[in-house]
């Protein structure tokens, strides 16, 4: 399986070649397709990282210590 950024770098090059307008239409909807399912793995995978980010960074400091509910801590809401 390919890293996030091989597939994100993948996903840029599917852009620029059907931007360029110069492929048989076959050939772009090909890589069209490809593209789509690039980025829909992309996503599940930022979903993971982010879900993993957020449950470090509420893990309690100290045992005992309850978890904290929001991502930045002391933030003011009035923002």
């Amino acid at each position: 399986m390919a890293a996030f950024e091989d597939k994100l770098k993948r996903l840029e090059e599917i852009g620029e070649k059907i931007r360029e307008g110069k492929l048989p239409l076959e050939e772009s909807i090909a890589l069209f397709e490809e593209g789509i399912k690039t980025a829909k793995a992309l996503e599940k995978e930022l979903a993971r990282i982010e879900r993993k980010v957020e449950i470090l960074v509420n893990q309690p400091a100290a045992s005992g210590e309850p978890p904290q509910m929001e991502l930045f801590g002391g933030a003011d809401e009035d923002e």
